[in-house]
């Protein structure tokens, strides 16, 4: 019967050089596990788990290639994102946690300190479609306070809330000249829910 085939098809496989097991207790070296969702891991065990290093590909269309312990991505690995980009770097109990480098699908990159899996410490973000970037500290996937560079050199240091600059702040010219002054942001909300909401910087020098 057809459902008999199905149940047969979604069931856990391990296949060990030729021999197929329907588990990997114990099992300690290399294998290919079909999981019975689909998924596979194509890589090292110890003592039955993930452990080593292996390639797995989820169901979505991501692909994680790295180390792993106890089941878990942690050490050094590498994701690529089915149309959401590409992450490299450290990995502790499955998340993005360390030092890492996010390339997104428009080539803008993100390159710095990561924590549970959100940009969080000292980071740079690259603009790739105008050369701008912003450095600074981050705090759960967001700037708080840093430099936003433009290519010619010139760049504000101060504070940001949305990623975008916020209070007072100093603009440094390349030719040495400063202004300070204060950036507030004015969120414009249209009745039509269907336009997004539209988020103005106005600036105020006070020197």
């Amino acid at each position: 019967p057809m459902s008999e085939v199905a149940a047969e098809e979604h069931k856990y496989k391990l296949e060990i050089e030729g021999e197929v097991r329907d588990n990997s207790r114990d099992y300690t070296g290399k294998g290919v596990a079909t999981y019975p969702n689909g998924e596979i891991y194509d890589g090292e065990f110890k003592d039955g788990l993930r452990d080593g290093y292996g390639k797995y590909t989820y169901i979505n269309g991501d692909v994680y290639q790295g180390e792993w312990v106890e089941n878990f991505r942690h050490g050094i690995g590498k994701v690529d994102y089915k149309d959401k980009g590409t992450y490299y770097g450290d990995w502790v109990k499955g998340k993005r946690h360390g030092e890492g480098l996010f390339t997104y699908p428009n080539l803008d990159i993100y390159s710095g300190k990561w924590e549970n899996g959100w940009k969080q410490g000292l980071g740079t973000f690259i603009f790739f479609s105008t050369g701008m970037k912003i450095y600074g500290t981050w705090k759960s996937g967001k700037i708080i306070e840093g430099k936003w560079i433009y290519p010619n050199g010139t760049y504000f240091e101060g504070k940001f809330d949305n990623n975008r600059p916020k209070g007072t702040g100093v603009w440094r010219f390349n030719n040495g000249n400063e202004v300070r002054g204060e950036y507030s942001q004015i969120t414009k909300v249209y009745a039509d829910s269907s336009i997004p909401d539209e988020l103005k910087l106005v600036w105020k020098s006070t020197c």
